[in-house]
């Protein structure tokens, strides 16, 4: 799997860095080329000549020395993957704000492989908001972000933000490179985000949908090889995915009509969206003022995107839903499945902490045509992406 893989390890200041020589050991044993580069933080926590002697070539630090120059540029068109283990806080601000004062981030900003990171920091700084933001920036630049383990810290306390172990990373790797194909030549069509269904020029009706669960699953579309489109509704987040064709809607009938123009090319069709189920009947073309008594609104039923793709769908064609319930769950979410044609329907349970609309981590159970199930405990709404398209893949096999 990882024989004749070329390889970029980066390493940060961390004390996590003590576990890096075993991934590049593990790497350069199952036959991948590996090449090392180092922070000059991390220099303080690992030494070059151990790397040196494990990846079977020069560790490289600046981006230039007396000798030589290091084309960074050059560099970041050689590997297949690059791998940042472990990223420290710091380099993480970095890479987030584009810096470049060391050779690793030239680097990093000169790849055009895929880029993976393992998270090291302490927990505080972990759940952080910074950090999470930044987080989010390079996941929506498409890097692969690895989980980080609950356990002892170097400050003496326990709990979240110990970098994976040696052995998970390179499980990863290896995942990685098994998937990355996985989907090439097939078309994907993903909906994200709310809907704003508009009552006068100023005013909307609309949900508190953050978009998030949408566009992680288009992102992990994406990286396995899938042409993706990505309908999205208004959100906030900014998609750095050269690999996604964006499209921005507000409306629920916008989203309808977007939707329906790329229905007969889709291979996968995974509708996420929070879409409005009415719409007001009529828009005043001028703002409401506010008056004495009481306001009436009436409103109209918008038109039903996943049931109207399952009437449509052809053989071959996957089409997934999103339910969210308050009530009877598992009988809506089934009953969901059948009356709109799916082939697997996603519920999302507002009883779950943790979990639904603005969450960075998501609860869901999934429902199969052939009547199963399968929960799939709290993680990361990018963690629950690969665990959704790996459901998709399977039903196509």
């Amino acid at each position: 799997m990882l024989a004749g893989k070329k390889i970029i390890i980066g390493i940060t200041g961390s004390i996590a860095a003590y576990k890096t020589p075993l991934i590049v050991r593990q790497l350069a044993k199952a036959g991948a080329e590996v090449k090392v580069i180092m922070t000059p933080a991390s220099m303080d926590f690992v030494s070059k000549l151990t790397l040196s002697t494990l990846s079977k070539g020069p560790v490289l630090v600046d981006l230039f020395d007396e000798h030589s120059w290091a084309n960074h540029v050059k560099l970041g068109r050689w590997a297949d993957l690059m791998l940042i283990a472990p990223l420290s806080c710091n380099t993480l601000s970095k890479m987030a704000t584009a810096q470049c004062d060391n050779l690793l981030l030239a680097v990093f900003l000169s790849a055009v492989c895929p880029v993976m990171v393992a998270p090291a920091m302490d927990e505080d700084m972990w759940h952080h908001s910074s950090t999470k933001k930044n987080l989010d920036t390079l996941y929506h630049h498409g890097t692969i972000i690895l989980d980080v383990a609950h356990g002892e810290l170097a400050s003496g306390l326990i709990g979240e933000g110990r970098m994976a172990e040696p052995a998970e990373i390179v499980i990863a790797i290896e995942n990685f490179f098994k998937t990355a194909n996985q989907l090439k030549g097939k078309k994907a069509l993903v909906t994200a985000g709310p809907t704003y269904e508009a009552i006068d020029p100023v005013r909307f009706i609309g949900n508190h949908s953050s978009g998030k669960m949408g566009y992680a699953i288009a992102n992990e579309l994406a990286n396995r090889g899938a042409e993706v489109t990505l309908i999205s509704g208004p959100v906030s987040i900014e998609l750095k995915n050269k690999k996604i064709n964006l499209k921005s809607v507000q409306s629920a009938e916008e989203m309808y009509a977007t939707c329906l123009q790329n229905t007969p090319s889709y291979d996968i069709a995974v509708m996420a969206a929070a879409v409005a189920d009415y719409t007001p009947t009529v828009v005043a073309n001028q703002k409401i003022k506010k008056k004495d008594g009481e306001l009436t609104i009436t409103f109209k039923k918008t038109k039903d995107i996943l049931g109207s793709l399952g009437k449509l769908k052809s053989n071959g064609q996957i089409l997934v839903g999103f339910a969210l319930e308050t009530e009877n769950e598992s009988l809506n979410a089934t009953k969901k499945l059948k009356e709109k044609n799916a082939d697997l329907i996603v519920l999302n349970s507002l009883q779950d902490n943790g979990a639904g609309f603005g969450h960075d981590t998501n609860k869901v159970t999934l429902f199969f045509q052939n009547g199963s199930e399968k929960q799939i405990a709290l993680k990361s709404k990018s963690a629950l992406a690969k665990d959704i398209v790996d459901a998709i893949i399977e039903i196509g096999k």
